[in-house]
């Protein structure tokens, strides 16, 4: 059964983190600046929390609130959901649904190992769907 950790071979690790004291304006310059939806916010090596275009929305936007003048671990989403690189594909996918996240950090004994998105998981189980007729329709043609 496929993990999470067939993922990361596959995107890598890099995993874009930001301090809680930073504010939203700085924070959503450095997710412009590197195409991402969410940075981890990270905390003497411990993730404290995520911060997300939806918290921009909701809780900046939507609320006139100044992005230079708050700080991102005043409006970042706690607590964080994780999981870890033995995660099955299949649990990713119950807590993406259960908990209506996008992004997931993956943790080992509480060390940061990446970052999965359901883009991933779509892209990867798809891939193996794709795999998968391959074989059957040769089968059934045969030889």
């Amino acid at each position: 059964m496929p993990t999470v950790n067939d993922i990361l071979k596959r995107k890598g690790r890099e995993v874009h983190t930001i301090a809680p004291g930073v504010s939203v304006l700085d924070a959503t310059k450095l997710m412009n600046e590197h195409r991402i939806g969410a940075l981890l916010v990270v905390e003497n090596d411990a993730v404290v929390g995520m911060f997300t275009e939806r918290d921009v929305l909701t809780r900046i936007v939507a609320v006139s609130r100044d992005p230079a003048a708050t700080k991102v671990s005043e409006v970042m989403t706690t607590p964080v959901a994780y999981c870890t690189p033995e995660s099955s594909l299949e649990e990713c996918s119950d807590i993406f649904t259960a908990r209506h996240i996008r992004h997931l950090p993956v943790l080992s004994e509480n060390k940061l190992m990446g970052v999965i998105t359901s883009g991933d998981l779509l892209a990867f189980e798809t891939t193996a769907h794709q795999r998968t007729i391959y074989y059957l329709e040769a089968y059934i043609q045969g030889p």
